[in-house]
């Protein structure tokens, strides 16, 4: 990272303000072409991402908003990409590594949950879709605005050393550069789809077969899948003193008990 690269971004950041017809026409601009030249990608609500999208779409946004200072401050230092399924509540995440003594080893690393965004836009959504205060009808979009408000955290790194999306600063960047209207996404989590349209959620009772065994207990957490505690005399003990075995289940394959229905 050299001196000159840094006070360009630097400037850049603190003085430039986009209208926004100008934000719309470069977000268009940037849509368009990823699609034409993604490695995966194709289509709007695709269903195939990878960390090559993300670089792609990096080095866009870089180009056209920063008129790439960015990437001249990475000299030396390194930014990854990688495509989460594990993420289940955040959209995106930033995580800076430091090495102490070694400010020119600094990396950063961005992240995308591949679960939110394929958990939206599947035709029965059951409200609008909002990432940064911004309406979103397709995972493209919600893709951008979650890479947007990913590369101000980038940013206020490589300025400032630290980040936090709930400050002014953060929040004027994101404003004036992409139109954003909050700090953070609306996207149907795996917790509110299975709450919706299953009716699971912790604390409901179920039943679900497990090789050809029925089984009941209730439901402790919702992620990816359901986590349903059975109670087993040779389980772990939990702090109600009941011993349970814990059994990670697809959502879609637990029936919900009413309290006063009877087993069967």
């Amino acid at each position: 990272m050299t001196a000159r690269a840094t006070s360009d971004l630097s400037r850049i950041v603190e003085t430039r303000a986009l209208d926004a017809e100008a934000i719309a026409a470069l977000n268009h601009q940037i849509h368009g072409q990823l699609l034409a030249t993604s490695p995966n990608l194709g289509t709007a609500n695709f269903t195939t991402i990878g960390s090559a999208d993300l670089r792609c779409l990096f080095d866009q946004y870089d180009r056209l908003f920063f008129d790439g200072a960015i990437g001249a401050n990475l000299d030396g230092a390194a930014l990854n990409f990688r495509v989460s399924k594990r993420m289940t509540s955040a959209g995106g995440k930033t995580v800076r590594f430091v090495t102490r003594g070694r400010p020119d080893h600094t990396r950063y690393e961005i992240s995308v949950s591949a679960t939110l965004l394929f958990q939206c836009f599947n035709g029965d959504d059951h409200r609008p879709i909002f990432v940064s205060g911004v309406s979103c009808s397709n995972r493209l979009e919600a893709l951008q605005r979650i890479v947007e408000h990913e590369l101000v955290h980038v940013i206020e790194g490589m300025l400032w050393e630290r980040s936090n999306c709930s400050a002014t600063r953060f929040q004027s960047i994101a404003s004036r550069f992409f139109g954003h209207r909050g700090n953070t996404h609306a996207l149907i989590t795996p917790r509110e789809h299975a709450a919706v349209r299953f009716g699971i959620q912790p604390g409901v009772r179920v039943r679900f077969v497990l090789d050809g065994v029925r089984r009941v207990g209730f439901v402790n957490r919702v992620t990816r899948q359901a986590s349903v505690l059975v109670v087993d005399a040779r389980g772990s003990r939990f702090s109600d003193g009941q011993r349970y075995t814990t059994y990670y289940v697809p959502v879609e394959q637990l029936e919900t008990i009413e309290t006063d229905q009877p087993e069967r």
